[in-house]
């Protein structure tokens, strides 16, 4: 007998040491039970010492890409990552409203955990005003919030709720102000919706192995969001499920920089 899965599609860059990017997601996918569908951005050189080189996807190939995955995979739920050129931006933007995707989870990447740049200026302008309105959440980290309002790292609990209602201005249905970036002994992310701020805390676990945190957070939320939770729910799961995984971080030995989080913990230890 065959039964029916929820469907997450990743629109994002490949990185070849596996640990973020398009293999992270199919990975989180995988370990909270959503089948995984993928579309190619970009193909990064990378270790867990950093980005060596990136290789753009022509944004005609993007959009076959799409097109083929939309036309046959019934799509329950799409995350985005890495769109490292304007056209790139635009292309997903027209391909999403071409096929009615829904919903869509925003993980506006910029920085690498190794510092690479990964988006360039010239994008930050079609970022905010061609995709963040269509997307139904976004998840930007510390410094990229604040540098997609053009202001200072938040600091305070006050600093991020002020700052994801700017974001929410911008158009997205939801933002999730993530804290890892932040200090003390719990990681809080507020999630703020219209007229609504839910804060979501989890200890902090000191280690070196956070490739693919932000990936991992935003997938788990996608897979979530495609087998038909709420978005509270989605999310207090993803960030249960990303606690776990770095808690779970140095049980791996991969790498000498910044290594992946762990995420088949739950299975593996079994």
């Amino acid at each position: 007998m065959s039964r029916k899965v929820p469907i997450a599609l990743t629109i994002a860059g490949s990185d070849s040491s596996g640990g973020a990017g398009i293999q992270a997601d199919l990975k989180a996918f995988s370990a909270l039970g959503a089948y995984g569908a993928s579309v190619i951005t970009a193909l990064t050189a990378q270790n867990t010492l950093g980005v060596s080189a990136i290789h753009d996807v022509p944004d005609a190939f993007i959009a076959a890409q799409m097109d083929a995955v939309f036309s046959d995979l019934a799509v329950n739920a799409v995350k985005i990552g890495m769109l490292s050129r304007p056209g790139a931006i635009r292309t997903v933007a027209e391909g999403l409203t071409r096929h009615g995707a829904g919903p869509v989870v925003l993980d506006p990447v910029m920085v690498a955990a190794s510092g690479a740049r990964l988006l360039t200026d010239d994008s930050l302008n079609d970022l905010k005003a061609v995709l963040i309105p269509l997307a139904h959440l976004i998840t930007p980290n510390l410094p990229e919030a604040a540098e997609l309002l053009g202001v200072p790292v938040a600091e305070t609990e006050d600093d991020m709720r002020r700052q994801g209602e700017a974001l929410l201005a911008l158009g997205a249905g939801a933002v999730l102000m993530k804290g890892g970036h932040g200090s003390g002994p719990e990681s809080v992310d507020l999630l703020i919706t219209p007229g609504a701020v839910t804060r979501f805390a989890a200890r902090r676990h000191p280690s070196r192995n956070t490739h693919g945190t932000g990936c991992t957070l935003s997938s788990a939320i996608t897979a979530g969001l495609a087998g038909g939770s709420d978005l509270k729910t989605a999310v207090g799961r993803a960030k249960a499920y990303i606690s776990g995984a770095i808690a779970a971080a140095d049980e791996l030995d991969i790498g000498s920089g910044h290594g992946p989080v762990h995420h088949f913990f739950e299975l593996w230890g079994k």
